[in-house]
């Protein structure tokens, strides 16, 4: 496999996902890493692959006193510029390669060894100046190649049918609608039904959201689609995060931010909050799990200008 879209910056993780001294894998165009953090806050990435017997070391430990991870097989220990640790020294030259991490506001970026073509967005910088982060919601592998799980996050008439039990849309509107090179901006209204009891017990979060939704959707190509939305007991700004692991399947998950004046309101807000934006992660990775291979269409809807204009970039990269 070819890597998709060389040089964009990815965002692989935020520092939360990590906990502290545990290993972490992650697959980036097809590139198994190990990720880890230690009890000083320091994120290392190396090859997840041993050079010795080629066993996966997120499968072993870490060496707090050394800062060092220990492969499963044989207990070898490399530190995180990859160099071996044996008999009390460090080789003074990496034998695994290390991945080159930019941490932005806790975010763990990498370009993957690959020359930048488009620096980090600071859609991310703006969030976090104004907004507080509340955690991390739908980590989860989707069974569908890039494209399209960038066409369904580009795609805001989806949610007509695909998100409309949840929320109870009934229509939808887009009021403006931007692209400047890597950036798009829209503004819509989502006309919506009441929720049932059922549903409201199930998801609080319904419960406090208008019957008229006025929502604005930016986008920083590729990884990045950022919901805000205005409650009447807070601001929410919800971040969602695709990158590809190999050519059928696609990491995505959820930064959740929200303004909220009143502390009990947070506290109330949050789990309500994270566990809405989960089950948006369900619903979207139904659809693109279900899709037939991608055929050219022979219907188009209003408003999906921004849709292609992402499947141009993506084409054009």
């Amino acid at each position: 496999m070819e890597p998709i879209l060389p040089g964009a910056p990815w965002l692989i993780a935020h520092r939360s996902m990590l906990g502290v001294n545990k290993p972490h894998k992650i697959t980036l165009n097809t590139h198994d890493y190990v990720i880890w953090q230690n009890q000083k806050g320091e994120i290392f990435a190396i090859d997840n692959i041993c050079p010795h017997m080629q066993a996966p070391l997120s499968d072993g430990w870490i060496c707090q006193e050394r800062d060092t991870i220990t492969c499963p097989f044989h207990a070898l220990e490399f530190d995180g510029q990859g160099r071996l640790y044996r008999e009390d020294k460090k080789d003074t030259q990496p034998i695994t390669k290390p991945l080159e991490l930019i941490i932005s506001n806790d975010c763990i970026w990498t370009y993957a060894g690959f020359e930048p073509k488009l620096p980090i967005p600071d859609l991310h910088q703006r969030i976090v100046d104004e907004y507080e982060f509340i955690g991390v919601s739908g980590e989860k592998s989707i069974k569908g190649d890039f494209l399209s799980n960038i066409m369904v996050n580009y795609d805001y008439n989806h949610q007509n049918g695909t998100h409309k039990e949840l929320f109870k849309i009934t229509s939808c509107n887009v009021t403006y609608f931007e692209e400047k090179g890597y950036y798009a901006q829209v503004k819509q209204e989502l006309i919506r039904d009441n929720n049932t009891l059922g549903e409201l017990l199930k998801n609080p979060i319904l419960g406090i959201l208008p019957k008229i939704l006025t929502n604005t959707l930016e986008y920083a190509f590729p990884s990045t689609t950022v919901l805000f939305a205005k409650t009447p007991i807070g601001n929410i700004a919800q971040i969602h995060i695709l990158y590809p692991e190999v050519e059928k399947r696609t990491k995505t998950f959820i930064l959740m931010y929200v303004q909220v004046v009143n502390p009990l309101m947070k506290f109330l807000f949050q789990n309500s909050v994270l566990q809405a934006a989960a089950t948006v992660i369900e619903q979207d990775t139904g659809a693109v799990e279900s899709l037939y291979p991608k055929q050219k269409p022979k219907i188009r809807l209003p408003n999906e200008e921004i849709m292609f204009y992402a499947e141009k970039l993506y084409r054009n990269w």
